[in-house]
């Protein structure tokens, strides 16, 4: 019998990014050297790590990176130098699903397998719940798992204050070990509210793209099935996960996104909504991949010999490409990228097309623009 459906439409699609990963990382296969003993009998873990959400003990085996999964085939680990993948794992069933899976399928390509919890540190217990995640995740075969704890600031909202504390801890955990990659538990369901949630802000095309399946380390294997998924698995596959209080506290914009605004949309226009969304974001970030490799070409012929940007050339350029050239600008400037919003392009792009002497503006991380003998100058005022 094969595995359950759910198990295996993570399974496989884990196994293409993986695949694509070790095609970058150049790792050759050979095939394992024939056994000469009998393989060793099943390791069962802990009961509290066989314990499905629904509470009904079972008995499993280590996996991954060791030498069985509960499939009962026999899993080769890689090497201890090949190329590492890490897993960033909040013990949810999104992170639980697509570690179990990337354990199973690394070693087939030739990739070592680690975790990564961040412990955020905003509820009691936090720390002991961070811990046993970790303690689970080796059980099932995990190779580095470490458990970072991170302090979280109140810069731009509490969201993005977590997700900026975690994207930098993780970054650092893969600088150490020398990750090939970090793979993310995003799912369509997270895509869809990341585009309800850029439309509600008025960011623009590339907000309505939504999560990126690829960028940098980063990748997401699970953006095209839904979250009902990845419980099924973690069922299916007697494993425990733990559902995190903030993802329905209505005191979050993403809970309310998720827990009143999407059903509502069901309700009144029919089952699809969060397909089709995803797909939205798919559509978009066709066209905005399209216009920003428009606007990078543009960029380098208008570019005068200062490094400034010629208005006459700015002004021919369609609007959505020209304010794509003043936001690379900005950013090159030393404007955050979080900081740098749609209503602060257009007010730069006014100095293009509703030039009337205005004088300086001012963009965040302290970047002035200046209009001057037909030119847009953009520069850090700490380096004037």
């Amino acid at each position: 019998m094969g595995p359950h459906p759910a198990v295996a439409a993570i399974r496989l699609a884990v196994r293409r990014t993986l695949a694509e990963l070790a095609a970058e990382a150049g790792v050759t296969l050979t095939a394992p050297a024939p056994r000469t003993r009998p393989a060793p009998a099943p390791v069962p873990v802990t009961a509290t790590a066989a314990t499905a959400s629904t509470g009904s003990a079972a008995t499993t085996r280590l996996i991954g990176n060791a030498r069985r999964h509960p499939s009962g085939l026999p899993r080769t680990p890689a090497a201890p130098g090949s190329p590492l993948v890490l897993v960033a794992v909040s013990g949810g069933a999104d992170s639980m699903a697509l570690a179990i899976a990337t354990a199973f399928e690394a070693p087939k390509l030739g990739l070592r397998v680690g975790a990564v919890t961040v412990d955020h540190g905003l509820q009691q217990g936090s720390a002991e719940r961070a811990q046993q995640v970790a303690d689970r995740l080796r059980e099932l075969g995990l190779d580095p798992v470490e458990v970072i704890p991170v302090h979280v600031g109140q810069q731009g909202g509490p969201e993005n204050a977590a997700r900026e504390a975690r994207y930098a801890a993780l970054d650092a955990v893969a600088e150490r070990h020398r990750a090939v990659a970090v793979l993310l538990g995003h799912t369509r369901d997270d895509q869809a509210e990341t585009v309800l949630l850029g439309l509600a802000r008025g960011s623009g095309s590339r907000s309505l793209a939504g999560m990126p399946a690829h960028k940098g380390r980063y990748r997401r294997p699970l953006l095209e099935l839904d979250r009902a998924a990845t419980r099924q698995a973690c069922a299916a596959q007697s494993i425990p996960v733990w559902d995190d209080p903030h993802n329905s506290d209505p005191a979050y914009t993403r809970s309310r996104v998720r827990h009143e605004v999407l059903p509502v949309l069901e309700k009144h226009l029919g089952a699809g909504v969060v397909e089709a969304l995803a797909r939205t974001a798919r559509l978009f970030r066709d066209d905005a991949d399209a216009l920003d490799q428009w606007a990078a070409l543009a960029e380098r012929d208008l570019r005068t010999g200062d490094g400034t940007l010629d208005v006459g050339k700015l002004a021919e350029l369609p609007p959505a490409v020209r304010r794509r050239v003043l936001r690379r600008a900005a950013l090159r400037a030393g404007c955050p990228a979080g900081d740098l919003f749609a209503r602060h392009l257009e007010t730069v792009d006014l100095l293009v097309t509703g030039w009337r002497g205005q004088g300086p503006l001012h963009l965040p991380g302290g970047v002035e623009v200046t209009r001057r003998c037909g030119t847009l100058v953009f520069r850090r005022q700490s380096d004037s």
